[in-house]
């Protein structure tokens, strides 16, 4: 048996070309802000690939680049002036944050109706009870690769490994709200692989290379890869994709898989939130 890879890149690019097509007539433009502190290379790269995206779809897009050592202060005093900004719709803080600035604090201040990336309590609250408006970029875009195979999530035993409130926790909660009966996996279950082998809709978000063998993987199972590791100078994702393509039914690569939906749904949250301020 050899799983059907779920092409993230494609379904991104159908996305991205249908947000285009809806925002040409708007005015003003949707707008995205995005905050960057440091210069991690990684966090670097996606926000770059973010702004592209914006580029693409003509959407209004202001990258700040802060440095490393900047104040807490200083952080907070910007967001509050993205946040009174009429021509920004959303607001996109780059995790994680230099050690000494209060995470938390940082996304409690981006008003909700401007936090695309979902994390404010008062969306993660929404989201618990299943009002789901500004949902987590990446947990919306899994629950549309999951869609796009055509199996039914009602009904299903959905294992998430990992338990994280970027996507982890929300992931859990989009799949419970679909019908599926959930396990979350962290670092102290033991052993992992007897929840995986149960899995019909397995997702993992652990960030560690190759953690998840096909021999930990029931036979058909919907497997969507969410880890973006380097080994060997090369990225790999938390599943070994080459023994568990041999078991799954479908399986997300990694790239090219759960990364293009995550920056297209930004997008499209982003015009949800535009969508709102202009009511």
């Amino acid at each position: 048996m050899s799983a059907t890879i779920i092409d993230g890149q494609k379904i991104a690019e159908e996305m991205t070309a249908q947000i285009k097509k809806e925002s040409s007539s708007l005015l003003p433009k949707p707008g995205l802000a995005v905050i960057i502190v440091g210069k991690d290379p990684a966090s670097l790269l996606y926000v770059k690939k973010k702004e592209k995206a914006c580029q693409q779809v003509a959407f209004y897009s202001v990258l700040i680049e802060l440095p490393e050592d900047v104040s807490e202060l200083k952080l907070l005093n910007q967001i509050d002036a993205l946040n009174q900004n009429k021509k920004i719709h959303g607001i996109l803080v780059q995790l994680p944050l230099p050690a000494h600035i209060n995470e938390r604090l940082v996304i409690d201040s981006i008003y909700p109706n401007k936090d695309v990336d979902g994390f404010t309590p008062i969306n993660m609250g929404n989201l618990l009870v299943g009002d789901n408006r500004l949902v987590p970029s990446t947990p919306r875009g899994i629950m549309k690769l999951i869609e796009s195979t055509g199996v039914h999530i009602s009904g299903k035993h959905a294992v998430v490994v990992g338990r994280s409130n970027i996507v982890g926790k929300p992931i859990s909660l989009l799949l419970q709200q679909h019908g599926a009966t959930v396990t979350m996996c962290h670092s102290r279950t033991h052993p992992l692989e007897y929840y995986t082998k149960q899995a019909d809709i397995l997702v993992s978000a652990v960030g560690k290379p190759k953690l998840i063998s096909g021999s930990m993987i029931k036979k058909g199972a919907v497997v969507i890869d969410v880890g973006i590791n380097s080994l060997n100078n090369t990225l790999v994702g938390d599943v070994d994709f080459e023994s568990a393509s041999t078991v799954a039914g479908f399986i997300t690569p990694v790239p090219k898989g759960v990364g293009p939906m995550t920056i297209a749904c930004l997008l499209e949250n982003t015009l949800y939130a535009y969508r709102q301020q202009h009511l």
